[in-house]
């Protein structure tokens, strides 16, 4: 029996319950098939494909050592799988289930349409905590758990297969300079879980919500996790492992490992949104807020927040790091989303689409959840306005991050680094070497949350909500732990609609 493993968002070649089930039936081709189509959607960007690029030149290094050369094709995948099937015969088709984008799920259904009008067997694997065919969110913890808490499956051995031919991996993509992105591939995803559960993670806990500090101390797992260099369970595991050294030291690892055991099932629990609902992706969770932000935004406001040039400093920051680095800590992702939402009024459908392309890590399950929450339009969320001025004061008291990426601040005293308006010497910098604020921070911001909260009022929205929330809101207990019991007293923490926001869940 000859079986293609179709890779895609699993690049990796230890716990992966494809290649193991393939290899387990005889004769396995590997193949990654580099999209065209794909790379051209909105929400997609050069940083990402390189670093996929590099992913799978890892992913085909690791499989030519196991005695199947990955085969590389370019072009739409029926049409790779028909020119296999003409070439050597394929008796099957093996894959991970993917919560991708609208645009991966129609690839799917065309991929399951000519399986089965060509007699060829398709299976998708799990590979993580989400659940297909969902009926709402009760028992969900307990199945998601379970499969953390299943044995690796170990790298089989002895693979056979036809040799094919295999087009080379594309080129490095030249059209977005990210100088200090993250590189791809399994290597520096082992060397930094490594690292996080040995050393950087000690204080992630404390320091995870500050970009000064959250650069060093976060795992930065996301992207390797994003695109399957290395699994959850892997991930949660190695974990596991560390927690029972550390139980008992005092040396802050417990709480450390706790919080980031806690993001990974967050990381499933807002994928799983999208699985259930893939509307969500364009279209707001509650009906009530469609028309509530003009859906042809203001331009200028758009394309100042798109470059870092609000004129609001540590907003400006965080975007300009964004952008030469392809990452951001989890709190300053959410602040930026705000933002975007609320003080410049504007949709969430176009500005989350630039973020898409600007973060390395994109994973659509978490990002346009993420996207719809940080925005006020899931109807089960409490309203959450940051406020970018205290948000700079608070995670860069001393200025230093702001001032590496707004040089042009140079000149202002600390006091007024994050409000600089504020500043006797504006006049000389303010519409000059630096742009004037877009916006009134705390008009804005008063406006748009009377806005907001305006929908919430009357009996329909309250309906709507409530259906909301049984399909997606988390079951938890009162100290943030995702739960089972269905009964009204327990459940009645996991059922609030202010649960959700009281994580973010972009990074780790």
């Amino acid at each position: 029996m000859t079986t293609v493993v179709w890779f895609k968002r699993d690049l990796r070649v230890r716990d992966h319950p494809a290649l193991a089930q393939a290899a387990a039936r005889g004769h396995v081709i590997p193949l990654y098939v580099f999209e065209p189509e794909y790379w051209a959607q909105p929400d997609v960007s050069g940083r990402q494909f390189d670093f996929v690029r590099e992913s799978v030149e890892d992913l085909a290094q690791d499989l030519t050592r196991l005695g199947a050369p990955l085969v590389v094709r370019m072009g739409r995948v029926v049409d790779v799988l028909a020119d296999l099937r003409a070439g050597v015969g394929l008796d099957a088709v093996i894959s991970h289930e993917e919560t991708g984008s609208g645009w991966t799920f129609a690839r799917d259904r065309k991929v399951a349409a000519w399986c089965k009008d060509n007699g060829v067997l398709w299976e998708e694997l799990a590979q993580s905590g989400v659940v297909r065919r969902l009926n709402g969110r009760d028992g969900w913890a307990k199945q998601r758990n379970a499969f953390l808490r299943q044995p690796q499956i170990g790298v089989p051995v002895g693979l056979t297969g036809p040799l094919l031919a295999s087009a080379e991996v594309p080129r490095p993509m030249s059209d977005d300079y990210c100088p200090e992105r993250q590189r791809g591939g399994r290597q520096m995803a082992l060397s930094l879980l490594g690292s996080f559960l040995t050393e950087r993670g000690q204080t992630y806990r404390k320091d995870m919500s500050s970009p000064v500090t959250g650069e060093w101390s976060c795992s930065r797992l996301s992207p390797y996790l994003a695109f399957g260099c290395l699994s959850e369970r892997e991930a949660s595991q190695a974990a596991a492992a560390r927690q029972r050294e550390v139980k008992g030291t005092r040396e802050g690892w417990g709480g450390s490992l706790k919080s980031f055991q806690a993001r990974l099932a967050w990381r499933d629990h807002f994928m799983q949104k999208l699985e259930d609902e893939p509307a969500l992706e364009h279209r707001c969770l509650h009906s009530a807020y469609e028309d509530v932000r003009p859906k042809v935004p203001d331009t200028q406001r758009l394309a100042a927040w798109e470059k870092g040039e609000t004129g609001i400093p540590f907003v400006d920051a965080c975007m300009r790091y964004l952008a030469a680095t392809g990452w951001m800590n989890f709190r300053m992702r959410s602040m930026l989303m705000a933002v975007a939402s609320y003080h410049l009024w504007l949709d969430w459908r176009v500005t989350g689409l630039h973020l898409a392309r600007q973060f390395t890590d994109f994973e659509p399950g978490i990002h346009w959840p993420q996207s719809q929450m940080q925005s006020g339009t899931t109807g089960m969320n409490t309203v959450r306005i940051y406020n970018p001025v205290k948000q700079g004061k608070d995670q860069d008291p001393t200025g230093v991050f702001t001032r590496k990426w707004c040089p042009e601040l140079a000149s202002v005293p600390d006091t007024y680094l994050q409000e600089p308006w504020t500043w006797e010497g504006a006049g000389e910098l303010l519409g000059k070497a630096y742009p004037a604020p877009v916006v009134d921070v705390p008009n804005a911001a008063r406006q748009a949350r009377e806005r907001v909260w305006a929908v919430r009022r009357g009996g329909a929205f309250r309906e709507e909500a409530r259906r909301v929330v049984h399909k997606h809101a988390s079951r938890k207990d009162s100290e943030g732990h995702f739960v089972d019991d269905r009964s009204p007293k327990r459940g009645k923490a996991g059922a609030s609609p202010a649960n959700d926001s009281r994580q973010i869940g972009f990074d780790f």
